[in-house]
């Protein structure tokens, strides 16, 4: 399949006409053909209405033939063979096994929503018949479902081109849930983007679907992204990338004369809590597999483990003597983009300059496009009194805290924001100890691991990714897992309605 660098609209395409610009290779910042036009206001005009007249039609679909359309997507995907693959490396940089396993999943993951549509679980059907003799007042009879929220805007992530993009879990679950989804392509790999876009089209073609279904559109710049927020059409937004970029979607959506939900993945360092008896029992096999976990896909995984707390000790000691030798061994990697390497290089120049701060150890001497690993300290008491160590570094960098005591380690709990997950390495003399932070470790993550690290998100009805303000603009959703279609859906409740004008699930 030919890539155009033209916008998905309607079932056709068409050329933006909004500036152009190209994808680039991640590894060298060379530009790859074609150019792409972007949506101007007309474009997307065109794509909300046509959202909006197939919402009624698509969100009272059969819901085995929703099923089948979000298989025959995955399926879509699958045919794309090599030019999707190849061309997803090019544009970020990732090596062909993270892509093949990234493709695996964004299929996995259709094929799990497709299972909870046919279930009818998500519906959430519930029924309380009348009681016309009930005194003092006769009882209603009273019917409630879910239905869809209305047309979704969802933005593609840099980290994940296919599996948190153009029919990633966003666009997934929003899908499933009964509402038409026009997606805004990530500029860094608008290639890959198109490629997934079309397989989405002619999916929604096979399937008989409305043609406004789905959409995909470019933006070469922020006009089109903040437009579609805006849009009265759109009734929710999915979002996984920087903390400002979005709370501005979440400024833009509350400031409207109808405010609607940004669902928005946006910032976690994801704590690691190293307990003294698994520090003193394992410390070096915990650090081997931190380093493995920090550095996987270059450290650009929202789950990262950029905090190690602990309380001093011996323990701790080996833990860093082993993390330090391993680490330097690490070669350079290729990161997603020149601004996202940039970004981290400032990121990590800026630890390192820190007063507070002791460089442990960095990788091998990075290239340009690359990042070099890096580890750093400080103590606890300086980790509460500077804020400004609590920030993410995106890439594959960690700052260690060692705390003096328990106390000060509960202390610099007490300060973190909101996280996808916080990860407890313990042992059983552990377990009383961990299991008095439990209640507070709940309130902050969306996502508690024992004796592992956050990377590897698993695809099933149970996981949660999603965590406390900054992590996710809402702590009570999800991004993955099934629960993930509950974000686009809104109860009603049908009283005394005759049977004809029931839906057929209410029947």
């Amino acid at each position: 399949m030919d890539i155009s660098g033209e916008l998905l609209i309607g079932g056709k395409a068409r050329r933006g006409t909004s500036g152009e610009f190209y994808a680039k290779k991640a590894d060298s910042g060379e530009k790859l053909l074609p150019p792409f036009g972007g949506a101007t206001k007309v474009d997307l005009e065109d794509a909300t209405a046509l959202a909006w007249a197939a919402f009624p039609i698509y969100r009272e679909s059969n819901l085995e033939a929703r099923a089948a359309f979000l298989e025959e997507i995955g399926k879509n995907i699958l045919e794309l063979g090599d030019t999707l693959i190849l061309r997803t490396m090019a544009e970020t940089g990732l090596p062909r096994g993270r892509i093949e396993g990234e493709r695996m999943r964004t299929v996995t993951q259709l094929s799990m929503f497709a299972a909870e549509v046919r279930s009818g679980k998500f519906l959430d059907l519930r029924f309380d018949a009348a009681d016309p003799q009930r005194k003092p007042m006769p009882k209603p009879d009273l019917r409630l479902r879910n239905v869809a929220l209305g047309p979704v805007a969802v933005f593609g992530a840099s980290n994940f081109p296919l599996a948190f993009s153009v029919a990633g879990g966003d666009a997934a679950s929003a899908l499933a849930a009964g509402c038409p989804v026009i997606v805004k392509a990530h500029s860094a790999h608008p290639g890959t983007s198109e490629l997934v876009g079309r397989a989405v089209q002619k999916a929604v073609a096979t399937c008989g679907f409305p043609t406004g279904t789905f959409a995909l559109l470019f933006d070469a710049g922020r006009d089109v992204s903040q437009a579609l927020v805006a849009h009265p059409h759109i009734r929710a937004v999915g979002f996984t990338g920087s903390r400002s970029a979005g709370t501005a979607f979440m400024h833009i959506a509350a400031s409207r004369p109808q405010p609607i939900p940004v669902y928005a993945e946006m910032s976690s360092i994801n704590p690691v809590l190293l307990f003294p008896q698994a520090l003193a029992t394992q410390g070096s096999e915990i650090a081997r597999k931190f380093v493995d976990s920090l550095t996987l896909g270059a450290g650009q995984f929202c789950t990262n483990p950029g905090l190690i707390l602990a309380v001093d000790g011996a323990g701790l000691d080996d833990f860093i003597a082993t993390a330090v030798e391993r680490l330097r061994q690490v070669a350079p990697q290729t990161m997603l983009t020149a601004a996202i390497c940039s970004a981290y290089q400032q990121g990590t120049a800026k630890l390192a300059a820190h007063p507070k701060v002791t460089t442990l150890a960095t990788g091998s001497e990075a290239g340009d496009f690359q990042g070099s690993a890096a580890l750093f300290e400080t103590s606890g008491q300086d980790f509460i009194a500077h804020s400004e160590l609590h920030e993410e570094v995106f890439g594959a960098a960690s700052l260690v805290v060692r705390c003096k005591d328990a106390t000060e380690l509960d202390i610099v709990l007490s300060k973190l924001e909101g996280q996808l997950t916080i990860a407890l390495h313990i042992t059983d003399e552990d377990y009383n100890a961990a299991a008095a932070l439990l209640p507070h470790l709940e309130n902050l993550a969306g996502r508690l691991l024992v004796n592992g690290f956050g990377t590897g998100v698993e695809v099933s009805p149970a996981m949660v990714h999603g965590g406390a303000y900054p992590s996710t603009s809402d702590g009570r959703s999800t991004s993955v897992g099934t629960l993930a279609i509950y974000r686009f859906l809104r109860p009603v409740c049908y009283q005394d309605f005759p049977h004809s004008l029931l839906a057929d699930v209410l029947r």
